[in-house]
């Protein structure tokens, strides 16, 4: 039994440097990650170590710095984020921009094969959406982007 009282007397009096490993480490992971989850437990850590400089027993400081990292990643983290993400700039682009967008039917387009042209100069292999072919020369929407496939409806204007 003595050597554990010793091992938690030496946890106890080094536990601080634990915590700037744990805040150095975090921080390390937040500059690779970037999304603002380790920011908020390396405050947590800085927490854990406040506690150890108020001198308060190891285990309440693991439940402090846990706690505090808990709250920071509900309340803190989200507006981060939001702010961080406000100023971009909110036009659709690569396939995300081609939903939507019309062309012609090149050739008979079934649930199996077909071929659409769309307005962007694009010639993709396509597929209907619904069982009723779209036959060649309709104009078409792109209802999806499957791989390299454009799951396509047809467009009654």
């Amino acid at each position: 039994m003595d050597n554990f009282a010793t091992f938690v007397q030496f946890v106890d009096q080094w536990a601080w440097v634990g915590w700037l490993v744990l805040i150095a480490l975090f921080l390390v992971i937040e500059m690779l990650t970037l999304d603002f989850t380790f920011l908020m437990l390396s405050f947590g850590s800085a927490i854990g170590l406040v506690t150890d400089f108020l001198g308060v027993p190891v285990w309440v400081q693991v439940l402090v710095a846990a706690g505090a990292a808990a709250l920071f990643i509900l309340f803190l983290r989200p507006p981060l984020i939001r702010r961080l993400h406000r100023g971009e700039d909110p036009t659709k682009s690569n396939v995300e921009a081609l939903v939507g967008l019309r062309g012609i039917a090149l050739q008979d387009i079934t649930q199996i094969s077909g071929q659409a042209k769309l307005s962007n100069g694009d010639t993709w292999t396509a597929r209907t959406a619904t069982s009723m072919p779209i036959p060649q020369g309709s104009p078409i929407a792109v209802a999806a982007i499957n791989g390299a496939t454009a799951t396509v409806r047809p467009v009654n204007d």
